[in-house]
């Protein structure tokens, strides 16, 4: 087993199950113009996450993370028309070209795009008391996962998703003497959640295109205090 076959195994999922979709054929295209890094989600990978907001039935959406808006469109879509989702992009380029790209598929009435550090974001988002969002998806520099946790966790209610991406760092989640800030940041969150009594949660691990890692997934079970 290698990438090369991962990659096969995802293009088949991808041509069987995800139809073939122009627009965001082009998002992709768009971000690796701009240089953008493509540490997009895959194609299969946005389905995943599209289905899952349809299967919570999201009408509010927070996603922590959003580069060229390829899973922010992935989102979206699964809203209904009186939908909102609110993203948060720390790279004035980044939020650009998503600002472009959203708009290209057409969810600008949908879609905010912030722009700035996201825990800056998040902040502000608690003083305008927005929220609470029915999923949420952290997507961002890990070593700040701790923080954005708890802070999705404050704008959660009683049956929001919590998805958290990118946990298993090529295995490298379980090195009790890493000292590299993302590892770090991977691990105090799985701690936090383990703790938190207000969610339940497991985590996947995942090989694909993108090579091998992971996602968190947390039903929030009570309502914050």
């Amino acid at each position: 087993m290698n990438r090369d076959q991962w990659t096969a195994v995802d293009e088949y999922f991808t041509t069987k199950l995800v139809s073939a979709d122009s627009v965001l054929d082009a998002v992709l295209e768009h971000n690796a113009a701009s240089g953008l890094p493509p540490i997009d989600v895959a194609p299969n990978q946005g389905k995943f996450l599209h289905l899952l907001a349809q299967i919570q039935g999201a009408r509010s959406i927070l996603e922590i993370g959003t580069l060229g808006g390829y899973s922010t469109i992935w989102l979206a879509r699964a809203l209904p028309q009186d939908g909102r989702l609110i993203t948060l992009e720390a790279e004035p380029k980044h939020a650009e070209v998503a600002k472009a790209n959203i708009a290209r598929a057409g969810l600008e009435s949908l879609v905010e795009v912030r722009l700035g550090d996201a825990l800056d974001s998040l902040a502000a988002l608690d003083r305008e008391n927005q929220g609470p969002f029915d999923l949420i998806f952290i997507d961002a520099d890990k070593k700040n996962n701790p923080d954005y946790f708890r802070y999705a966790l404050k704008f959660s209610r009683k049956g929001s998703v919590i998805i958290t991406d990118n946990v298993v760092r090529k295995g490298a989640v379980i090195d009790e003497t890493s000292t590299d800030p993302d590892i770090l940041g991977v691990r105090q969150f799985a701690d936090l959640v383990a703790a938190e009594p207000r969610v339940s949660a497991t985590a996947i691990q995942t090989v694909g295109s993108k090579g091998y890692d992971g996602f968190a997934i947390a039903l929030v079970t009570a309502d914050p205090n």
